[in-house]
Formats: C-alpha cells, sequence, structure tokens
C-alpha cells in the first residue's frame, strides 16, 4: 500500500473515531515493518508477514523506548493510548481499512493485558530504590 492511501485510510479512521492520534497509526506502521525485518534478519528465511499481539507490542515496547525514552508515558497518553488493548484497538481500525490482514485467530481481545505499561514504560526510569520498590508492589499484586 502506498503512503498516500495509507494516509488517507487513517484519516477517514480518526474522523470517524478520535480517541487516538494520527501519529500512533504511523508509529503502529513502522513498528509492524520493524518486527517483521527483525523476524526476517533473525530466522533468515522467507517467512510469513504476519505478525503476533505478542510480537507486536514486544516491538512496539522496544520502538516506543528507543525514539521516546522517558517521554513514552507522555506520548502514549498524547496519542490515547493507555493500555495494550488500545494498541489492539488501532490495529483493528487498520485491519477494517483495509490496511492490514488478520489471521482467523486475530482478536482484540488477544491484546488484552499483554503488555504492562508501568512495568514497561516507567519503572525502568525511576531511581533504583523506587524500581525496587515498585517491582515488589506490582508483584505482590
Amino acid at each position: 500500500m502506498q503512503i498516500l492511501e495509507f494516509q488517507e485510510a487513517v484519516e477517514i479512521i480518526v474522523s470517524k473515531d478520535s480517541r487516538y492520534q494520527t501519529e500512533c497509526y504511523f508509529f503502529l506502521r513502522d513498528v509492524l515493518n520493524f518486527v517483521i525485518k527483525r523476524r526476517r534478519k533473525s530466522r533468515k528465511e522467507n517467512i510469513s508477514s504476519h505478525v503476533s499481539p505478542v510480537e507486536l507490542l514486544e516491538g512496539f515496547r522496544l520502538q516506543l523506548l528507543k525514539e521516546f525514552g522517558p517521554m513514552v508515558p507522555t506520548v502514549l497518553d498524547y496519542w490515547g493510548i493507555k493500555d495494550s488493548s488500545d494498541v489492539g484497538q488501532v490495529v483493528f481500525h487498520l485491519v477494517e481499512a483495509g490496511v492490514l490482514g488478520k489471521t482467523a485467530n486475530d482478536t482484540l481481545d488477544s491484546f488484552a493485558h499483554l503488555l504492562d505499561f508501568e512495568q514497561a514504560f516507567v519503572i525502568p526510569f525511576q531511581p533504583i530504590q523506587l524500581q525496587a520498590t515498585a517491582t515488589s508492589l506490582i508483584s505482590s499484586l
């Protein structure tokens, strides 16, 4: 799909559902490309371009940290992304627009609770003592 077609699809999606900012759709597209390229490099074989929710969210986590570091929570808040279910919603908006495909096993529920945003994006940037306290508090839940 050409960039202009993707941009048009995103504009239509955002006009229908403005919960998520345009930038998160483009970022997610870049994450998908990153995950597919990384998979192909590591396996050195011709493989499917289908990306599982687990793979996508790990790529999402890595790319967010790489690009935004400690500003990730601020960026996600601006984009309207509060948890991994929101990432799934963005994916399924792109599927419904015909930009992405899905398998019969792919569901919106597949994204629920896969990535703890606090653990992934907040705790790593806290001072060491706070990290240990926060980790023990999360573990006790």
